[in-house]
């Protein structure tokens, strides 16, 4: 069996995989570091399948991992992309109110920006609107300047070209799926469908497979991954100048997404959604996909029920939507009234990995595991795909401190 020694591996080619052992490399440019993708290509599941949005960290929790990173990472990702001719743009995107109490919430989220230090943020009201979005209709806006669109399977792709570049003797392997864990010494074994790989140190940045990899590596964690599946709309060229940029709803804070959305991708098409509707398959992004083991999986964890009894309504209603041209179209008319049944057309999906509790709540904040020589990034939804380059910076840090590196 062909074996191959390193001295990291890093397990997931997504954009935190990729954005972890990018830093790694730079900090020591002489180890040898490689990266396992299971998939033909990078960014191939929630990195090349989310909305292209660079996120402003305007919603999160103050002080949490998601809202330092999330800022640190974006002024970092536009820095990144401007040096590496990245397709982006910050374009800036409006949270619109509909409701009286949508209002009140949104004045929340004004608030809570200025505590995670974001710039260029304006409050508009329904007049000032239609000077950004001519066809939106509002009672009143937050307008957050400094949010983006940008090619993120580009930017991942970049990152393993540069690890190349700064280190000959690193590699990022695709097709490689790790089978199994195994450990000894000072050393650990990954057993591959392309061979044994062996290294010093690992570092796993599974996303949808993050907490089946980390039992594979003797972690004991009750967190548990659950897939959920996000439908999109295209706008058509008959509704396409509806939209100029971004238009988001205030989000509901009762459910834990940020509700059906309009953006300008950086490619000039205008997507519409997304739902959110449990998947019964973890890389299914087809509505009838269907794996046994993945919805056994799901389905046995007393989290997922807990989850389902809490969200009941709201998740009948996503189900609803997600086989509903018509309720689809309804949802969005919140936002831009004068939208057609033929403004819209189907659009792509993606997946997204929520980590549950054993007591059916979603793990809210990016969350690392440690065991022996192994750092887990076990929790990175979104907006980790923005933050990528600041996890990064963090892996490495952890990486320094637990695993001694010099």
């Amino acid at each position: 069996m062909d074996t191959r020694q390193f001295d990291i591996i890093v397990v997931g080619g997504g954009i935190v995989g990729l954005a972890s052992a990018y830093k790694l490399q730079l900090r020591f440019p002489e180890k040898n570091i490689a990266v396992l993708e299971k998939e033909k290509a990078v960014a191939d599941h929630q990195t090349g399948n989310n909305s292209g949005v660079i996120h402003s960290g305007i919603y999160y929790k103050p002080g949490s991992y998601k809202a330092k990173n999330c800022v640190e990472g974006r002024r970092e990702l536009v820095k990144f992309a401007q040096e590496h001719n990245i397709e982006h743009e910050v374009c800036g995107k409006l949270i619109v109110a509909v409701t009286p109490d949508e209002v009140e919430r949104l004045d929340g989220i004004y608030q809570r920006g200025l505590q995670n230090g974001i710039e260029d943020m304006s409050i508009l009201n329904g007049d000032e609107i239609k000077q950004y979005e001519p066809y939106c209709t509002g009672i009143k806006a937050l307008r957050v300047g400094c949010t983006g669109i940008i090619n993120f399977r580009g930017v991942t792709e970049k990152l393993a070209e540069l690890i190349t570049q700064i280190n000959a003797n690193s590699r990022v392997f695709l097709e490689t799926e790790v089978l199994d864990v195994v450990k000894k010494g000072e050393t650990s074994d990954l057993v591959t469908n392309k061979g044994l790989f062996t290294a010093t140190h690992l570092v796993f940045c599974g996303g949808l497979q993050s907490d089946r990899l980390a039992k594979k590596d003797g972690v004991k964690t009750d967190t548990h991954i659950v897939g959920f599946r996000g439908d999109y709309y295209l706008l058509t060229e008959k509704g396409h100048h509806k939209v100029k940029d971004l238009i988001y709803p205030v989000p509901n804070p009762q459910f834990p997404f940020l509700g059906v959305h309009f953006t300008r991708m950086y490619n000039g098409e205008i997507e519409c959604g997304p739902n959110a509707v449990f998947t019964f398959k973890r890389e299914g992004y087809g509505k009838t996909d269907f794996s046994l083991r993945d919805t056994l999986d799901a389905l046995t964890f007393g989290g997922t029920w807990k989850l389902f009894f809490k969200h009941t309504k709201f998740g009948i209603d996503e189900y609803r939507r997600a086989f509903s041209k018509r309720l689809f179209l309804k949802t969005l008319q919140r936002l831009i009234p004068s939208l057609e049944d033929d403004d819209l057309m189907p659009g792509r999906a993606g997946v997204r990995a929520m980590a549950l509790g054993p007591d059916g709540e979603m793990i809210d904040d990016f969350k690392f595991e440690f065991k022996d020589n192994s750092i887990h990034v076990l929790n990175a939804p979104s907006p980790a795909a923005t933050a990528a380059l600041a996890i990064g910076t963090e892996v490495c840090l952890q990486a320094e401190t637990y695993f001694k590196l010099t």
